[in-house]
């Protein structure tokens, strides 16, 4: 067990935290208080069975005293201190603040987690609100029934000699327009509320439904059958599921295992490699790589008009299901350099602590003649990185949810200031 520089800080932080003397947990466990006084200034490191006997009796794992309970939070709390704002943090002393502190390091690491998941259910409620033409209906209706409510409202208070024929018909409409609008708000916040359980009840769109069955299925495609696909509620979702099956399949004929697997190996990953050395496209292997069981790597896929045409997200990436993706992705560079590989680190803007090594490749035909190639379609394989001191281009998913406010390629305004 590899034994931390401050494994005798962590010592003491614990045996104080547990109003034990140091005398009384030295002789507890069989060595002087002056030895015990010396590893827990750093000045001895203790061997692993005294480890053991000290972790037994300050109650805790051996790897808290050892590696520290907060060793796995160092990449995140670094990540923490390359958020603009936060550049006075002391990162030469961050392992100091690991050692005495755990506690407060995992809560600093874990609420930086929570921002993150924060910011991508963000994208997700961009995606629905502002482009999905099923809640502009839903919501155009609302306000069509509190309009009609409104005005027949108005007249019964405003007009008092009306025709009871007439008022009983007033009467009649206000209680059908207040049942419409009570209709209407239930099933507003039953769609923005839908989960995959009620997909049957059309309170998700198809896209919705084909993404929760896509992280049902852990995107393991080349193996669903009828029974999987039988799953799904809506037949839009349930014709681009079979068109993704199908294609998956194609994939797992063309680059079966095991020979995948050790070319992977052998190549390191890398796209074009493995493409040459099968004899595919390039796309058709990126496919097959996110597609693997437990693939930590996302792709993204658009047609020659830049449309994103198929989504599979890597941890910290989700594109946008709906709307235009950022300008600044490797992929579309991709598209005005054809079978050219576009490569690059990329960080995703306000995100620092999330890096991916970007491969694009933009699929072209040949025609004959002096045309000139053109792209039919264009991939990005992201490949999840450690953070790191140098360079990256900072990008974002889409305009709306991006802070960089002085991108170049900036399109509308962002909801996030």
């Amino acid at each position: 067990m590899p034994l931390n520089e401050l494994t005798g800080s962590r010592v003491r932080e614990r045996r104080l935290a547990l109003g034990l003397r140091q005398a009384d947990l030295a002789r507890d466990c069989g060595i002087s208080a002056s030895y015990l006084n010396l590893i827990e200034h750093n000045r001895r490191r203790p061997t692993g069975e005294l480890l053991l006997r000290l972790a037994a009796r300050l109650g805790v794992e051996p790897g808290a005293l050892a590696e520290g309970a907060a060793s796995g939070f160092a990449e995140s709390l670094r990540a923490v201190a390359g958020e603009p704002g936060f550049e006075a943090a002391e990162l030469d002393r961050l392992e100091e603040f690991q050692g005495r502190f755990p506690g407060w390091a995992g809560v600093t690491a874990g609420l930086y987690a929570r921002v993150g998941q924060l910011e991508r259910a963000v994208a997700a409620l961009n995606d629905r609100i502002a482009h999905d033409p099923h809640l502009d209906a839903a919501l155009h209706e609302v306000l069509s029934a509190v309009s009609s409510v409104r005005s027949t409202a108005g007249i019964l208070a405003e007009t008092e000699d009306i025709d009871p024929d007439w008022q009983r018909r007033f009467h009649k409409n206000l209680y059908a327009d207040s049942e419409r609008l009570a209709s209407g708000a239930e099933s507003l916040v039953t769609y923005l509320a839908g989960s995959g359980s009620d997909a049957a009840a059309g309170s998700v769109t198809p896209e919705e439904e084909l993404d929760q069955w896509l992280a049902a299925q852990d995107w393991q495609l080349s193996a669903a059958g009828p029974a999987e696909l039988a799953q799904i509620a809506s037949q839009s979702a349930r014709d681009q599921a079979m068109r993704l099956v199908d294609q998956a399949r194609e994939d797992a004929a063309a680059l079966p295992e095991p020979a995948f697997s050790q070319m992977m190996e052998a190549c390191a990953g890398d796209p074009l490699l493995l493409a040459a050395h099968f004899g595919v496209p390039v796309l058709a292997v990126m496919r097959r790589i996110v597609t693997r069981p437990g693939a930590g790597e996302g792709l993204v896929i658009c047609d020659g008009a830049g449309a994103l045409t198929f989504r599979k997200p890597a941890a910290g990436f989700r594109p946008p299901r709906i709307g235009a993706a950022c300008a600044i992705w490797p992929l579309f560079a991709a598209l005005s350099r054809p079978s050219q590989p576009v490569a690059a680190e990329i960080t995703l803007a306000g995100r620092r602590g999330e890096r991916f090594a970007a491969f694009a490749w933009g699929e072209a035909r040949h025609p004959s003649g002096f045309a000139g190639p053109e792209v039919r379609q264009a991939g990005m394989l992201l490949r999840p990185m450690l953070p790191g001191p140098g360079p990256a281009l900072r990008v974002g998913a889409s305009c709306r949810i991006c802070p960089e406010a002085e991108c170049p390629a900036r399109r509308e305004a962002s909801v996030l200031g």
